[in-house]
Parts: C-alpha cells; sequence; structure tokens
C-alpha cells in the first residue's frame, strides 16, 4: 500500500493492530456529538472510522503481516477538537516480550496538539526498535487556514541542544475544502522529542479592515489612527483597527428578560474623521429576549433621534423570563464592547462582536462579528455565483436599483438577512433590520462586517436550530409568504413588445394549437397609450373582449403597473389630477420648495413620435413626460391608488392579478429633471459609498434625489435616503389589497422590489435576465435565497428576458422552468415566442404541475 496521500489517508498498525482509514472531516465537524445519520463516501476497499475530535492516532503503513508491517514508517492523525487541541498516546515495544511494561523495555509517548503546536514528548525511552522506525507523515484534521509555514524542532538534551528544520514547501499540503493539513517526508526518529508547529494566518485574518474605500495608504490609514502593516496574502486588508478600537461599557442593567447597556467610544483612539459624519459618543444597547429562540439586540443613540425602520415585525407578547427554556445565552465584553450570543446545547458562538472597529457616527456605521462558520447563505437582491457564500474577502452592496442581474451588481430589493450553519449542523438565522444603503464583508477568519449609511443597529437572530426552522422562525418575525391562487402555479407567458391586441389573439390560438398547457397570458406597458398607467392604447382596444372571452375559457390575465405618473399631459388624466388632488406624491421638504420631485420613467410627452433609432438619452430627454412618483407611505396615496385600480377594472378591463414594475424606484433620469437635487450634498454622495453599480454617480443614479421627502402613515417626515428601500414594499400592500377587494379573490400580485415581509402580499420575479445558460444556472440560486427571504413564490424570466434565446439553452430553461414556483416566460422585444419555437422538441410531462 502506499504511503499517506491527501487521496488516500492510509492505515496504520498500533500495536498489532492495523485500521484502514478513511474520513470525511466537514461531515464529521458538522455531526458533532449529535446522533445522526448521514451518508458519507467510502471507497470500496476502505474501512470507515468516524474520529472524533481532540484525538490525536498513531498510524502505520500496512503490509502482509504484522511482522512485515512494524518494519513500515509510521504517521500520526491529529483530529483538533473546536478549541484546537488534541491529545493522544502510544506504547510501543516488541511486540512479543512479556513484562515489558515492569521492565521498562518500551517506548512511551504523550502527543499534544495547542494553537498550532503539536508535542511528541517521550516519557520513556527503554526500547531501540532495530528498524530505526521513522514517524514519514503527519495528518492534521481542522486546521481552519493554510500555514504560512510549518517547522520541526528536534528537542535534545545535553551539548547538542535543540535544532529546528522548516520544512520545504513540497512537503506541505493544504486541502481548504476539508481544512486539512498534510505534512510529509518528516524523518522523526521513534522513541525521540519533537515540536512540529504550523504557523497559521490566523493573526493577519482577525485584521478588520479601517479603509475600505478604494486607494489606501499608509497616511491616509494613520490619519484614521489605524494600524499599516502589508501582507503577503491576497486580499488582506493592509489598514486595520487596533485591537481595542470601539466602545467601552460604561453600564450595565439585567433582568430575566433582557439587558440595558451604555457604552461610550474609546477615545483613546481618534475619530475615523468622514467629513460631515461625526462620531457619537454615548451609544445605548438593548437585548430582549423575545422567545425562546429569538432574541434581539438594538443600539442606537439614547440623546438624539435617529431613524428606525417603520417594517413591522412580530414579536411575542410576552418575552421568555425562562432561562432554562431560552436556547441562548448571551454575554457582553467591556473591552472592546461586544455582544456574544452562544448556544447553550452546543457551547457555540454565534455571534460575537467583541472585534475591534465597532463605529457609530451620523452617515457610517459598521459593525463586525466572528462567524461560527463558513456556511453562509443569504443577503440580497444581487447575483450570487454559488448559494454558500465565499468568505475571501467578498464585499457585497444592497441599495434598490433598476439593474439587471450582474455579478456584485445590487439589483431590485434589498435582504439584510442571512442563515448561518454551525460545525454542529445547527443553523440560525440574523436580520438587519435597517433600511439604508449598505454593505457586508465577508473574511476567512470566518467574519462580517456589516457598514451602512445611517438608521440604527436593530439585530433580530432566530436559533432554529435546523435550517427549517430557521425559516419557519424568520417568517413567524416578519410574516408568513402569502397563498397564492392555485392557477398561479401553473405556466405563464409574457413578453415586452405586443405591437396589438391581434398578436396576442393569435399567440393565445397558436398555444392551444400546440397543446402547450398555460394558465396565465400578462399584457406589459405596450397595452398603454404612451405607457400610462390605466390607460388603454388603440391598438389594444379589443384586448378587454379578448380578456373577457380567455377568462371565460379558464384563462387568467395579468396586467403591468409601473407607479410613476404622467404629469404633462394635455388633457384630463385621473391618475394624475386625483393624485394631484389628494396630495400623494413625493415632493421635496417644505423648507426648500414643497414642490413635486420630477423624473422621468415610461411615459412619453403626448403628441409626438418616438424616433427609436436614437440613443437612449436623447431618447429619454426628448419623449419622456415629466413623472410623479406616489409615496405610498401615506395612508392617502393607498385609497388613491385602489381607486385607480378599481376604475380600471370596472370601467375598462377585467383581470386576475397584478404585476408590479420599476418600483425600486427606477427613473431615467438621475436625481430629478435638470440633475439638481436640492439639499444636503452629502445626502446624495455620502462620505462613505458602499460597492454599489456606478457609485461614482452618486445614490440618486437611476432614482430619486436623496433629500426628497416622504411622510409615514404616523405623519413623520423622513427623507428618501432613509426609506428608498422601502418603496417597493411600501407599494406592495397597498397593490394587494385594492387586487383583493377589486376583485373579490386572493389572486397574485409578482413585484420587482422587495424587503423583508413583502413576502406576506407578493411574489417576486428575479428581474432582466439575460438569455445564457449561466442566467439558467444561477435563477436556482435566487430562488434559494428568496425561498430564505420568506418569498417562495419566485422564479426567473424563462429563457431569458434580454436577447435571442438559443435552442438548446431554451429547451433546458422550460424544463427547468417548469418547477420554478412562478412559471413565467418572459421576454424583451424582438425576440421569438420561445414557448412556441421549442414546443415541438419538449416533452408533455414538462408543462404539466
Amino acid at each position: 500500500m502506499s504511503n499517506q496521500t491527501p487521496e488516500n489517508p492510509g492505515c496504520g498498525q498500533v500495536r498489532h493492530m492495523c485500521q484502514m482509514l478513511w474520513y470525511d472531516y466537514e461531515t464529521m465537524l458538522r455531526l458533532g456529538n449529535r446522533r445522526t445519520y448521514v451518508d458519507m463516501f467510502l471507497p470500496a476497499d476502505k474501512l470507515g472510522l468516524h474520529i472524533r475530535g481532540g484525538a490525536v492516532l498513531p498510524t502505520q503503513r500496512p503490509d502482509v503481516t504484522t511482522t512485515y508491517s512494524r518494519r513500515n514508517p509510521m504517521g500520526l492523525i491529529v483530529a483538533l477538537d473546536d478549541n484546537n487541541q488534541a491529545a493522544g498516546e502510544l506504547f510501543w515495544d516488541d511486540g512479543d516480550s512479556r513484562d515489558t511494561v515492569k521492565s521498562g523495555n518500551h517506548i512511551h509517548y504523550t502527543f499534544s496538539a495547542v494553537y498550532g503546536v503539536l508535542t511528541m514528548q517521550v516519557t520513556h525511552a527503554g526500547y531501540k526498535d532495530p528498524n530505526n522506525l521513522k514517524f514519514e507523515n503527519i495528518t492534521v484534521l481542522g486546521v481552519p487556514s493554510p500555514p504560512m509555514s510549518v517547522s520541526v524542532t528536534h528537542v535534545r538534551n545535553g551539548a547538542q541542544g535543540n535544532s529546528t528544520t522548516v520544512l520545504p514547501n513540497t512537503n506541505i499540503q493544504y486541502d481548504g475544502a476539508k481544512e486539512v493539513l498534510f505534512l510529509s517526508g518528516l524523518s522523526l526518529t521513534l522513541g525521540e522529542t519533537y515540536l512540529v508547529r504550523w504557523e497559521l494566518v490566523t493573526e493577519e485574518y482577525q485584521r478588520f479592515d479601517c479603509y475600505p474605500e478604494e486607494h489606501a495608504d499608509e497616511a491616509k490609514c494613520k490619519a484614521r489612527g489605524c494600524i499599516w502593516e502589508p501582507s503577503n496574502i491576497e486580499r488582506v486588508p493592509w489598514c486595520f483597527y487596533p485591537k481595542d478600537y470601539g466602545y467601552t461599557v460604561t453600564g450595565k442593567q439585567e433582568t430575566s428578560s433582557g439587558m440595558k447597556i451604555d457604552i461610550t467610544r474609546n477615545k483613546k483612539h481618534r475619530s475615523i474623521g468622514r467629513p460631515g459624519s461625526p462620531d457619537i459618543d454615548t451609544l445605548r444597547v438593548e437585548v430582549h429576549y423575545h422567545s425562546g429562540d429569538m432574541l434581539q439586540f438594538k443600539i442606537w443613540d439614547p440623546a438624539t433621534y435617529r431613524y428606525e425602520v417603520p417594517v413591522p415585525l412580530t414579536v411575542p407578547a410576552v418575552p421568555e423570563t425562562d432561562e432554562n427554556k431560552r436556547l441562548y445565552k448571551v454575554l457582553i465584553e467591556n473591552n472592546p464592547f461586544g455582544i456574544k450570543v452562544i448556544r447553550k446545547s452546543t457551547g457555540t458562538k454565534i455571534w460575537d462582536s467583541s472585534v475591534p472597529g465597532f463605529t457609530f457616527s451620523d452617515m457610517f456605521i459598521q459593525v463586525s462579528t466572528l462567524l461560527s462558520s463558513q456556511f453562509v447563505y443569504g443577503f440580497g437582491e444581487t447575483e450570487h455565483p454559488t448559494y454558500k457564500h465565499n468568505l475571501n474577502y467578498h464585499t457585497w452592496g444592497m441599495f434598490s436599483k433598476d439593474q439587471p442581474p450582474g455579478y456584485k451588481m445590487n439589483c431590485y430589493g434589498v435582504h439584510p438577512f442571512y442563515m448561518g450553519l454551525e460545525t454542529t449542523t445547527d443553523a440560525h438565522g440574523v436580520l438587519l433590520l435597517n433600511s439604508n444603503a449598505m454593505d457586508v464583508t465577508f473574511q476567512p477568519t470566518p467574519a462580517l462586517t456589516y457598514r451602512t449609511l445611517g438608521g440604527i443597529l436593530d439585530f433580530y437572530m432566530v436559533l432554529g436550530p435546523t435550517p427549517e426552522m430557521v425559516v419557519q422562525e424568520y417568517t413567524a418575525l416578519i410574516g408568513r409568504p402569502v397563498l397564492p391562487a392555485y392557477w398561479s402555479l401553473g405556466f405563464q407567458l409574457c413578453r415586452y413588445g405586443y405591437a396589438n391586441d391581434k398578436e396576442i389573439e393569435d399567440l393565445y390560438r397558436d398555444m392551444k394549437a400546440a397543446g402547450i398547457p398555460y394558465d396565465v397570458q400578462y399584457a406589459d406597458i405596450d397595452y398603454m397609450e404612451r405607457q400610462l398607467d390605466f390607460v388603454l392604447d388603440s391598438q389594444f382596444k379589443n384586448l378587454p373582449a379578448l380578456v373577457d372571452r380567455m377568462r371565460g375559457e379558464g384563462m387568467r390575465f395579468i396586467f403591468i403597473l409601473d407607479p410613476a405618473i404622467s404629469g404633462n399631459e394635455t388633457v384630463y388624466y385621473p391618475a394624475f389630477e386625483r393624485g394631484k388632488a389628494a396630495d400623494v406624491f413625493i415632493k421635496w421638504p417644505e423648507n426648500i420648495s414643497n414642490e413635486i420631485v420630477w423624473g422621468k420613467v415610461w411615459p412619453d410627452f403626448p403628441n409626438i413620435t418616438v424616433d427609436e433609432s436614437l440613443d437612449w438619452d436623447t431618447q429619454v430627454e426628448l419623449y419622456r413626460s415629466y413623472a410623479a412618483f406616489p409615496d405610498f407611505f401615506r395612508n392617502t396615496t393607498a385609497t388613491w391608488w385602489h381607486r385607480e385600480i378599481q376604475d380600471f377594472y370596472t370601467d375598462t378591463m377585467k383581470f386576475d392579478g397584478l404585476w408590479i414594475d420599476m418600483n425600486e424606484p427606477a427613473s431615467f433620469v438621475h436625481g430629478t429633471v435638470g440633475g439638481k437635487c436640492l439639499g444636503n450634498p452629502l445626502l446624495e454622495n455620502p462620505p462613505y459609498m458602499p460597492p454599489l453599480e456606478s457609485k461614482h454617480l452618486g445614490l440618486n443614479h437611476k432614482t430619486l434625489c436623496m433629500n426628497s421627502e416622504q411622510i409615514l402613515s404616523d405623519g413623520k417626515k423622513v427623507r428618501h435616503y432613509d426609506v428608498h428601500n422601502l418603496y417597493g414594499w411600501s407599494h406592495t400592500k397597498p397593490t394587494y389589497d385594492a387586487l383583493l377587494n377589486v376583485t373579490g379573490k386572493r389572486g397574485i400580485v409578482v413585484t420587482r422590489s422587495t424587503y423583508p415581509s413583502s413576502g406576506k402580499w407578493a411574489g417576486h420575479w428575479l428581474g432582466d435576465n439575460n438569455a445564457s445558460w449561466d442566467q439558467l444556472y444561477k435563477s436556482i440560486i435566487g430562488m434559494m435565497e428568496f425561498s430564505l427571504f420568506g418569498i417562495p413564490y419566485t422564479g426567473a424570466d424563462i429563457c431569458g428576458f434580454f436577447n435571442k434565446a438559443e435552442y438548446e439553452m431554451c429547451l433546458h430553461w422550460m424544463q427547468l422552468g417548469s418547477f420554478y414556483p412562478y412559471s413565467r416566460n418572459h421576454n424583451g422585444k424582438g425576440n421569438p415566442h420561445s414557448p412556441l419555437s421549442v414546443s415541438s422538441s419538449i416533452p408533455p410531462l414538462v408543462f404539466r404541475r
């Protein structure tokens, strides 16, 4: 048999016993001490052995008899436990003589591994093996990161003294997936004492970035009072916080239902000093034990009002005061201040923010936490290449935007929620209830850093302990998903670019002739006159009759509505005039002008002909009308919106569901018409800018000015800067309420922009994707993430929205899409009707749901 390798750990003979070893350390870690049955890979010619964390096992290469195997090299397997420790022993004699313990004719080793040092200590050396045996290989399980170096010290007594050798890289192998370190070619003589050290990059991975902006240098770093130290490790920050940077505890009160803590900024270190964003020196912290499996910790300025997210959550009316019924315990670290949340059943720390870098200023808040493992899922909405996050210094920005899916591009919604799996297979979830622009950074420590541009820190944690229970507990907090109409689980068909009602009628006829089951037909903005909400275009004058006929034959119909309302009409336009009279549109603050903040979206000026050969910006400038944006936080806006939907249903056309789009909110000009945002310029270009798409153009790129004013249902005035990410959320409930009331059925609403709890009222599609294989694959990740977010009624545009779909790809995508909860084929102008183009090659079963 060959020597130990990463592919074959080999087997060993310890006191006349040869055992074949094969392991999957990642699986073993996840098993922990729980009795769980799992399927583990095991080659047919191997015998499985589960190695408990904390053990050191000697091994020896086998042979056909024990006589021959005793001549072969030896090795060690070190299985580190959760404390990075392991221990074991070896007794070795000639294998045959009597009373070798009494006579002392034996060798005895104790092995101890602690924090990167394996001590191979000979406690008795009364036997000299005739085969001159050596320890050739050492395998260490549970090494979290690749070592910077490995050295071996031969411990000798007398004049010779100790000698240390640094292993060459050829003798070191590291398996990052399994966290296993393989050392070979050691030649450590049996019967002598050695120290084996592996120097991990742990210290550098413990750095928390003090200069996340681009173009960091030593001068800029030290100006922030931080430490500058270059590293040879890719992506490790060179500018990082001192270990005691942050806040210290100045007072604490504990009750059976939680804690109140006062903390003060450690002024030993200077302020980070982002212009216009002064530090807040004194903060209040509250910890609430809401239930046995849920807690909340909240950090804010007790002296000055700060914006808090107006999204209602459901927490138990009575806290869990019985400590024995809580799955967690909470500890407070004093300096630097930090919160530790520990799962009592396993001792696992699932949150530990007692790390440097906590910053709380007016327009920049940062907090970091150590993670329980590298298994982290969630955060959105953006295109992720994998479901499990890569923790190698990746940063993801979150800010609602009219942005098609793309790598590290912030998309339509914001979901600051993640699920973490622990090494014991337990799971937990964490929500940051904050609606400002933000980002999150992962690092291999493993750790996570939040940075947000305003509001407060308001964290909710659910303890599972299974992934399924995490989602159940999270949706109990934010609201259970809406129950869609049964017909909405069927196949649905849509496109942007229907020329007239005849095209839809012909499509319906051809779909029936082809025998393709489908339940729902859509109309995109083509059905509107000049893309005006609630106004039917003359090219679709027969659409109401067609809809009635289709509905009579068992079909359902869904129309699109955008939030932006044209204000440039030359004739009476009820939606705008009634909205203006009811004061529903977003305006500037009263101290600036109290006028409507105008944008431009789809509606065209009246009495013009659009030249689509012109570039996009020119078309927007010449043809798009001024558009007003309803403030859906206001109760009066919900009443106005309901009336417009009711009148359309009663007077123009029936429908069964509503599709709301462009509600990030999207605008085709930046900030406002003319481009000049009034008020504080820091709101448009804040002192810290998350890594957002086109961030150099400011937060108002393709949306409203951040200084626009909105009014909550309780009358409180807020800046769009704070509630931008809630616009789609605020748009969704009034739409759903109107649908229920107008149709008398539960129907379905599909929205583009979402926030936690949007799933109570609507489903979601993954936006304007491309007709490409990678988008087919990534749609699975997107749907799994939205299931975590409490919006399971989700799907991607089957076959892609942009570009012409390649035949084979579309065929496979139709097959995959039949399993989407929201199964809709939707594409853009000029592309073929993809279901019909591939239907002859798809087995009928694919379309059955």
